[in-house]
């Protein structure tokens, strides 16, 4: 070989390896990138690492595959683990969490959060009892016992926060199951169920309330107006309350549940006539308990959505969010509503006749009802919300059309966006709930 020919040679194999090398180099960058996102210990520290994952280059199409993959989980210890996080109000909160003997970091587990009751008796944040789930224990999972007090109700914001949190912080341990994270409470903590139902329904399946009572939260110092019971026609319950509870007995509780399922809410109620205010019945429910669990998994994004709230905080609700709230053209001030009842079945309770709740005169409402790449939208009391486009469930090559109050508000191609994915991923931290847009509505 001469020199020209040897020169020849060399420039032809710098032509492959170059590109190739320049490749593994973008990719251990976008590794290293991802790493660091996986490893963020809150939100707020992922947001930040995920600018970093943007400015790797990386594709969109990549960026989804590895969210929808996911961290890697490693080996846990199993048992009891006492925990404790800060939610953004400052309070402390401890929790623990119940891990299966077999815990497999390969297998994602459904959660159970057992809240408890009593809260009157309880006059601090400290631990109580063991941490196990015990007698109430029943399928293979994770189970999770907060722990509220009388400052720090089951039925008030902070807790909202602090259920939020916890979850959060499980699914950067261990490997769960988005879509099968329920909230099941007993007494007090079942009337928080219900409760947390009407705050905050994206990351839970079902809400299962035991020996509870909805109205307990019409008591004046707990019904602040921000209470919506048509949010419950979001995700489904299972209740059951006893024929002989001296607080909660059926022939009180009854006629409300009734309301519920005949006003458009999901519920399965199972009475037990010989029933006190214990979860002796247990051993009888336990199976049916776990097969509604099992049956009614999460839709991380339904094609219907209803969502009532009085702020923006508290305005998320899956693949939407109110942001701002007033009287918009067209609207819909005759929407039905799940807080709309006969006065017969409120007036016992001392709450306003006609209404479960007293409600707000600046809470918002929108309804949504997705087909194809198609939305409608029915509002009240809102004059800008978000869209939240998921990548797998709009074509983006073709124009989106929202329909607000019967009026065409948008006609037009979005195109998705690595920022938005990754940036509602840190939000999310959730590997089934992925959005590739964002799309204001504006309503004035």
């Amino acid at each position: 070989m001469n020199q020209r020919q040897f020169l020849g040679w060399a420039a032809a194999l710098a032509l492959g390896v170059l590109p190739a090398a320049r490749g593994q180099q973008a990719d251990s960058k976008v590794d290293a990138a991802f790493q660091k996102f996986w490893a963020a210990d809150s939100p707020a520290a992922a947001a930040k690492r995920a600018s970093d994952i943007e400015k790797s280059g990386v594709s969109f199409d990549e960026a989804l595959r590895r969210l929808k993959a996911g961290r890697a989980y490693t080996a846990q210890k199993s048992g009891v683990v006492q925990l404790m996080n800060r939610t953004e109000d400052g309070a402390e909160h401890y929790y623990s969490v119940d891990i299966p003997e077999a815990y497999d970091p390969g297998r994602r587990y459904q959660v159970r959060f057992q809240l408890h009751g009593g809260i009157g008796a309880r006059t601090d944040n400290k631990p109580r009892g063991n941490g196990e789930i015990g007698r109430l224990a029943g399928a293979e999972q994770i189970y999770v016992l907060p722990y509220a007090w009388e400052d720090a109700p089951w039925w008030g914001a902070d807790q909202v926060l602090n259920l939020g949190a916890i979850v959060d912080a499980l699914k950067r341990t261990y490997n769960v199951d988005e879509n099968r994270v329920v909230v099941a409470g007993v007494s007090d903590g079942a009337t928080g169920a219900y409760y947390i139902a009407m705050r905050d329904t994206t990351p839970y399946a079902s809400f299962l309330p035991l020996n509870g009572f909805l109205m307990v939260l019409a008591n004046r110092e707990i019904d602040d107006g921000r209470i919506f019971p048509n949010n419950l026609r979001n995700k489904p319950l299972f209740a059951v309350n006893g024929g002989r509870d001296p607080l909660y007995p059926t022939s009180d509780v009854e006629p409300f549940t009734r309301h519920l399922m005949n006003s458009g809410v999901t519920m399965e109620y199972h009475p037990q006539p010989d029933g006190e205010h214990n979860t002796r019945w247990w051993p009888e429910v336990k199976d049916v308990f776990e097969k509604f669990v099992s049956d009614h998994p999460r839709d991380p994004d339904p094609d219907r959505l209803t969502w009532e709230a009085a702020d923006a905080v508290h305005g998320r609700a899956h693949w939407l969010e109110i942001n701002r709230f007033g009287k918009a053209l067209g609207e819909n001030a005759a929407m039905s509503d799940v807080n709309d009842v006969d006065a017969s079945e409120t007036g016992r309770f001392g709450v306003p006749a006609g209404r479960l709740f007293r409600g707000s005169k600046d809470a918002g409402r929108v309804d949504l009802e997705r087909a194809g790449n198609t939305v409608k939208a029915s509002t009240r009391g809102v004059t800008e919300f978000t869209l939240l486009l998921a990548a797998e469930k709009f074509d983006f090559s073709q124009p989106i059309v929202v329909i607000a109050n019967g009026r065409e508000v948008f006609h037009g191609r979005v195109e998705r966006s690595v920022k938005t994915l990754l940036q509602r991923a840190a939000r999310d931290n959730d590997r089934t709930m992925l959005y590739a847009a964002e799309l204001p509505v504006h309503l004035q």
